[in-house]
């Protein structure tokens, strides 16, 4: 018989609306997205721990997770950093979500930047897949990604929500005011 991981859910206020939290007993963030998205988030847990491999239960108490995205949105970006993630996917997904770790707050990359931070200088589309599945998101800041032209792309949580994300990062950081791709090294 195959075990169904309980993730424990946890709803929180921000500015940019409502965001569902998903942690498991180790209080490990296994998923963020916005509530209007839940859609979307169930999805990519269907697609990391396949369907019925996982089922949400509500949380008793504010786990360490959701206390750092609370302190982000207050103006504390750093809160994130320290936020253990454990997540589904591919290895090479795992890498990719790693790297995109590595990018400070209020910064910005290409996808060509991190397929050469990885190691695979010919992988944008497998970066951008990845990125797109992405199930922790701001944790795993996929709203740093950008057009090599500097243009800000697409973004699960809307192209909206990935200005204010980043506006919030440069007001509460020290990256530079502008838009623009800056390489990993």
């Amino acid at each position: 018989m195959k075990t169904t991981l309980p993730l424990y859910e946890e709803r929180l206020a921000s500015p940019l609306g409502e965001i569902v939290v998903l942690t498991d007993g180790d209080r490990m963030l296994r998923a963020l997205d916005f509530a209007d998205y839940d859609a979307r988030m169930r999805r990519l847990l269907d697609r990391h721990y396949r369907p019925g491999g996982w089922r949400t239960v509500s949380a008793d108490g504010q786990s360490p997770a959701a206390r750092a995205i609370a302190a982000y949105f207050d103006g504390d970006i750093a809160a994130i950093d320290g936020i253990a993630t454990a997540t589904g996917g591919t290895d090479f997904q795992r890498t990719v979500w790693t790297a995109l770790r590595a990018i400070g707050a209020g910064r910005t990359v290409a996808y060509a930047d991190i397929a050469d931070a990885i190691g695979r200088p010919t992988a944008m589309r497998a970066v951008g897949l990845a990125n797109g599945a992405n199930p922790v998101a701001i944790v795993v800041p996929c709203h740093r990604i950008i057009g090599r032209s500097g243009a800000l792309t697409g973004y699960g949580g809307g192209i909206e929500r990935k200005r204010w994300l980043l506006a919030h990062e440069r007001a509460h950081g020290d990256a530079p005011p502008l838009f623009s791709a800056t390489p990993l090294v």
